[in-house]
């Protein structure tokens, strides 16, 4: 049975950092690209941060770009996202997939 287990999400204050972790178990996790998308209320899910499967090509949204680092450790089947200088605007919940799986998700909340 395939799981997508994210987690790591909480309250930052603006200018604070997080790292999210996405753990997959019963699924050849090394041969497939993980992707990151994020849904704040009222809007539409928004595609953040990509890494292949290689773990060599890495594509980011303008929004977060500079900011959010995606990475991902083959022996641990777990892939990351450490964000700093985090906005309010970074609040919503964090989905990890892979193919058609996906985690249950994790809030994300920035606010002084």
């Amino acid at each position: 049975q395939v799981q997508v287990v994210e987690s790591g999400g909480g309250l930052a204050l603006p200018g604070g950092s997080l790292r999210l972790s996405c753990v997959v178990t019963g699924f050849t996790y090394s041969l497939y690209a993980i992707t990151w998308y994020r849904r704040a209320p009222g809007k539409e899910h928004e595609l953040i941060a990509s890494i292949s499967a290689g773990g060599g090509d890495l594509n980011y949204a303008a929004s977060v770009k500079g900011r959010f680092t995606i990475s991902r450790e083959k022996g641990e089947n777990t892939a990351y996202l450490q964000m700093n200088n985090l906005k309010p605007e970074d609040t919503a919940v964090y989905y990890c997939n892979l193919r058609d799986y996906w985690g249950q998700g994790t809030q994300v909340t920035v606010s002084s």
